[in-house]
């Protein structure tokens, strides 16, 4: 399912399961936590992949209900913990990517991201990639409220100077589309993640794509972007 693509000054991008191959990573170090700690030992992989792209906060409310705070520092904390000592540096990004942001940057498009990582992991996840300078703006849940709350999707708006209608999300769940709609931008789903075709078609993306790399075929058949000021 595509429509056409309309002109855009801003593409706001997910980070796991849209740019990069990490969603393996991210169950397997839910998992660990939850065996760690006794929590949860029956969870099902799907179920754990339908949370990812929220933030831990709310995916340990929907895995470990009524947990408490107690309860979320132990597994934050753990967490953390089994991502830096085994998963941090196995994802990595999905074939095509770097060169295709590359490109974007130099058709004139705004670059964004805004994911359910925290800071330190988003940071880290940009430094192991080298793409810490192709993005204009970038928000985290350490900052704003967790997909689908609109505000990581605004406050980028509102930094850049662009408006809603001129910006377009992409993403790999239905927390990506539903955060769009909130805010007033298009959005487009990718199938790399952790949401299947079914689930985001039906949230109505302008375009479902198997993989981000075509993305930019898809923006190629639009007016050139309005050029970035300064």
């Amino acid at each position: 399912m595509a429509v056409a693509s309309p002109s855009f000054r801003l593409l706001v991008f997910d980070w796991d399961g849209t740019l990069m191959d990490s969603i393996g990573s991210i169950v397997a170090c839910t998992r660990a936590t939850m065996q760690e700690l006794g929590l949860g030992d029956g969870v099902p992989e799907k179920t754990i992949r339908g949370t990812i792209g929220l933030g831990l906060r709310e995916t340990m409310e929907i895995l470990c209900p009524g947990g408490g705070d107690a309860v979320f520092s132990r597994i934050l904390a753990g967490y953390r913990r089994h991502w830096i000592e085994t998963w941090r540096d196995r994802p990595v990004l999905f074939e095509g990517v770097a060169a295709m942001l590359a490109t974007l940057a130099e058709d004139g498009y705004l670059l964004a991201v805004a994911t359910g990582k925290s800071r330190r992991g988003l940071q880290h996840a940009l430094e192991q990639t080298s793409l810490a300078d192709v993005f204009h703006a970038t928000r985290t849940v350490d900052e704003a409220f967790s997909k689908p709350h609109p505000q990581m999707l605004l406050d980028i708006l509102d930094e850049l100077g662009v408006p809603a209608a001129e910006a377009v999300m992409i993403g790999d769940t239905t927390y990506d589309l539903q955060m769009a709609q909130s805010a007033g931008t298009a959005a487009v789903a990718v199938c790399s993640g952790s949401h299947g075709r079914d689930e985001l078609e039906r949230l109505t993306p302008l375009a479902c794509f198997d993989q981000v790399c075509e993305l930019r075929g898809w923006l190629a058949g639009a007016p050139e972007p309005a050029a970035v000021p300064g």
